[in-house]
């Protein structure tokens, strides 16, 4: 796709970008499981020193940027149909705090899950786009997921009578993108994988892009219209320890140093030498 030549710039600092984000706000972030995650924007937002709280996390798939801000405390309830590090095992900061809520069933859960699915998650975004307030669906139907999810309800398709689910739609406050390249107006190239940060842009009502590359014009193979993005942020190797294919693989070192260092009860040792750049 060409987009139109728009020329406003949009560029500002990775530190400018992260106090976009006001506590309470729905955060989604863009990528899949462990390729292309907005983590450099993620350890922005903890260097500050109020961090946001209070945060509902929206991820298609979640991993070690979601970790992050639930081990750092900044996230109140979390919106995702996976949340883990594919091969190398669970998410530890998001196992350890249903680990001590189960522990004290007395207290309030410090963490809730909203329980998705990738329909439940797709239709609802597609109804936001829609600008309809649900989206009808035969799926969930026959399963235990409308107990768990009861602001989820059916209704009667009024042509066949058919029970359908009525999944509602989803928005929210601020969504993080990672790319390959963007330019100054905001138009973005990913890749292949897509998982839906398209979609995450046009229903955020505003839109972060960290790029790997800031050129002037980006006139071929879009991916995003600059006309939704908000503002752009120069981040090399931003997704690190995720991938970002082509440019740089999965870091498997530093994953496995980051569960060694939560399992020993040492997340917040792990976020200080990360920021001195030991890791990096």
């Amino acid at each position: 796709m060409k987009a139109p030549f728009i020329n406003i710039n949009k560029v500002i600092t990775l530190q400018e970008a992260a106090e976009l984000v006001k506590p309470n706000d729905t955060l989604a972030l863009g990528g899949m499981t462990l390729y292309r995650r907005p983590v450099a924007f993620v350890r922005a937002l903890l260097r500050r020193p109020d961090p946001p709280d209070g945060l509902t996390l929206l991820c298609f798939t979640a991993g070690y940027e979601s970790d992050l801000l639930v081990g750092a405390g900044c996230v109140r309830r979390v919106r995702t149909c996976y949340f883990g590090l594919e091969i190398f095992g669970l998410a530890p900061m998001f196992t350890k705090a249903f680990e001590n809520m189960a522990k004290d069933l007395t207290t309030d859960p410090i963490l809730q899950v909203i329980e998705e699915s990738e329909t439940s998650l797709a239709l609802g975004l597609r109804a936001h786009m829609n600008g309809v307030s649900f989206a009808p669906s035969t799926a969930w139907i026959g399963t235990d997921m409308l107990r768990l999810r009861p602001d989820v309800q059916t209704l009667r398709d009024p042509f066949s009578g058919e029970e359908l689910v009525a999944f509602p739609a989803i928005g929210c406050d601020v969504a993080v993108i990672h790319a390959l390249a963007a330019d100054r107006s905001g138009n973005v190239r990913l890749n292949t994988n897509l998982g839906v940060d398209r979609e995450l842009a046009m229903v955020a009502k505003t839109v972060i892009v960290t790029a790997e590359e800031i050129v002037d014009q980006l006139d071929a193979d879009v991916t995003i219209s600059g006309a939704v993005v908000s503002a752009v942020v120069h981040a090399p190797r931003g997704a690190w320890p995720t991938s970002c294919y082509p440019l740089y693989p999965v870091g498997g070192g530093e994953l496995l140093r980051y569960i060694d260092a939560c399992n020993a009860d040492q997340f917040d040792s792990y976020l200080a030498q990360a920021e001195a750049g030991n890791t990096l």
